[in-house]
């Protein structure tokens, strides 16, 4: 049986989604943020964001690149959506959704000798590095996080298959953060693919089919709506209280 594999999506392949600036009478409470994992599938109209976007019934502003990477760099100003923290910026929202990580350790450390990237991405404990700088930062303009998790292929070889370990410690030290900061959620999507499911994935055995992403944006979407009727309801009963945002 073949190890399961951490797929790190975000080659320099698909089409960047739309990055739109936010107006400031936007209506828009849902940004989305990252690499191809968010990206992929967008010129079919099935990406994550889309998806989300159909499920709750509301508009979602998508800034995610393909290839786009969690560590910053001196890109020039046409280049700085290659990097997840430059594609967020400061707006009306309720949620952002991110994905991002796997780009650094694949083609950062070639998900060898990653322990210095790691770090500078996210330290063991969850509480340093640019990870949490940019959910602190998003959770200090009053949004919640949703962290997407990357997807397993349990029983496929994959061109990734050595980025396992690697993958499995970030997202570690991801949900570890999310369970000591409020606001953060870490959404595993380790399960998403079945034992052999070929069909889950592009061509390339790297990507998400388009049923893939459906079913990431679906999974994305219970989890906004849940956390938003727990919300409405706090709210309810106790008008005067202000809601916090807590898991």
């Amino acid at each position: 049986m073949l190890k399961k594999s951490v797929l790190f999506v975000g080659l320099l392949l698909g089409l960047a989604t739309c990055q739109g600036a936010v107006s400031k009478d936007s209506q828009v409470r849902i940004l989305a943020i990252g690499d191809s994992l968010m990206a992929w599938n967008s010129v079919l109209g099935s990406s994550i964001p889309k998806v989300i976007a159909e499920e709750l019934n509301e508009p979602v502003i998508d800034h995610s690149v393909s290839g786009a990477r969690m560590l910053t760099r001196d890109y020039s100003p046409d280049k700085k959506g290659f990097a997840v923290p430059y594609q967020y910026e400061k707006g009306p929202w309720d949620w952002v959704v991110v994905t991002g990580g796997g780009n650094d350790l694949l083609f950062g450390c070639g998900c060898g000798r990653c322990d210095k990237v790691m770090d500078q991405m996210i330290s063991k404990d969850g509480l340093s590095g640019q990870i949490p700088d940019l959910f602190r930062r998003i959770r200090a303009d009053g949004a919640r996080v949703l962290y997407s998790g990357y997807l397993r292929s349990p029983n496929l070889l994959t061109p990734i298959e050595h980025c396992k370990d690697d993958g499995d410690e970030m997202e570690a030290r991801i949900a570890r953060l999310a369970g000591q900061e409020e606001g953060i959620v870490f959404a595993t999507m380790a399960h998403i693919v079945p034992p052999g499911g070929l069909t889950y994935f592009a061509p390339d055995l790297i990507h998400p089919a388009r049923k893939t992403s459906r079913l990431i944006g679906e999974r994305l979407s219970r989890i906004i709506r849940d956390f938003d009727a727990k919300d409405k309801e706090r709210a309810s009963s106790d008008p005067e209280r202000p809601v916090i945002l807590s898991e």
